[in-house]
């Protein structure tokens, strides 16, 4: 018998993470209300609370998560750029 295990995404996880960290509220409540697992919103917000140790300067959970997305992103789109530019400069020296 296999079990289905659940995939969330970072936009859920650090919806979830903020209701916790900024709202005040205790992880059993609204791991209850999201119907999540208690232990897995506890990680979630043991590991944005290593990652942002002071509360005062860290991000909203949610800007936290958008900026690693865009990071990613660009990171991508770096590669990218610099694979295109490799290869135009391959395609160039080819036609002389």
């Amino acid at each position: 018998m296999s079990t289905n295990r659940r995939k969330f995404t970072e936009e859920f996880k650090a919806d979830a993470v903020q209701l916790v960290v900024q709202g005040g509220r205790p992880i059993a409540q609204v791991a209850r209300e999201l119907e999540i697992n208690e232990s897995s919103l506890g990680y979630w917000v043991k590991a944005y609370r290593a990652q942002h140790p002071d509360p005062e300067t860290a991000p909203p959970p949610v800007e936290a998560a958008r900026i690693a997305r865009l990071e990613a992103e660009n990171r991508r789109l770096a590669e990218e750029n610099a694979f295109l530019k490799k290869a135009a400069a391959f395609f160039a020296k080819e036609q002389r």
